[in-house]
């Protein structure tokens, strides 16, 4: 029963994590997360790009203790293990789809912070 309210608990962190970093995001018809997925940045890297590209969308990540704590785990993850969680978050919070552009605008551009 534990590992079944961690998991659900870590799902919610995961989907808010995900809908805070795409708070401010453009639409996209196609939700692939190749980018995000397979990034090569760290999370000091996209944190800084997501205050530099989307203040509105950083300031609240930035007060979410759990939502930070999911990015570190997601960045933290082997690109199959990112591609799970993304899928759990996009299917607990479907409407997160619509965000996805920022998302791959923050995974693509992270490298340069």
């Amino acid at each position: 029963m534990v590992t079944r309210s961690l998991s659900k608990l870590a799902a919610v962190a995961g989907g808010l994590a995900f809908s805070l970093l795409a708070g401010a995001g453009i639409a996209s018809a196609d939700p692939d997360l190749g980018p995000a997925i397979n990034t090569t940045c760290s999370y000091p890297q996209i944190v800084a790009a997501l205050n530099a590209q989307s203040p509105e969308a950083a300031a609240k990540f930035n007060s979410s203790p759990m939502a930070q704590g999911w990015l570190q785990s997601f960045i933290a993850s082997p690109p199959p293990t990112r591609a799970r969680k993304a899928q759990q978050a996009e299917a607990m919070y479907p409407e997160s789809a619509q965000y996805i552009g920022l998302i791959d605008q923050i995974a693509t551009s992270c490298n340069n912070y």
